[in-house]
């Protein structure tokens, strides 16, 4: 069933193009994120349940598009890059992201669907751009050994 596509403020989204499981992937991010949900859906048929053809959805305040456009691959070109601000949120997108997926390394890891995620700690950021260049070495080489990023390690790497 069609509906009126839901829009918000924000003038560029990204547009993601699957291949026959938009629903699946509809469910699978809304329930990653917690402050995220479904917008509007438009299904291929005017059934009641027709495949879901194109939809937006938000996660974290942020539109997504999405499209049942066929075969087409992901790739690492293009990812995206989730802001934990502790290591519990480190843990639990890196794990839920990552079911079905691929682990990486240096806080990347590809999802069931093949879409590529870093999942990055503010504190990676602050720790890395220190004045200090030292401190900073130590810290991107500690993160360089890390397949998720665990803030203790690179706390301690900062401090030498």
């Amino acid at each position: 069933m069609a509906t009126t596509m839901e829009t918000s403020a924000q003038r560029i989204a990204p547009f993601l193009w699957f291949n026959g499981n938009v629903e699946e992937a509809l469910k699978f991010y809304t329930s990653v994120f917690k402050d995220s949900r479904i917008g509007s859906v438009s299904n291929l048929d005017t059934g009641a349940h027709g495949k879901v053809m194109v939809a937006n959805f938000y996660l974290n305040g942020v539109e997504f598009m999405i499209l049942d456009g066929g075969p087409f691959a992901f790739n690492e070109s293009i990812s995206f890059y989730v802001k934990c601000e502790t290591q519990d949120e480190v843990d639990h997108y890196w794990e839920e992201l990552s079911k079905g997926g691929e682990k990486s390394q240096c806080g990347w890891l590809k999802d069931k669907f093949g879409v590529s995620w870093q999942i990055v700690p503010d504190a990676m950021v602050k720790l890395m751009y220190d004045s200090d260049p030292e401190k900073s070495k130590r810290v991107m080489n500690a993160m360089m050994k890390m397949s998720k990023m665990i803030i203790a390690d690179l706390e301690k790497a900062y401090h030498g």
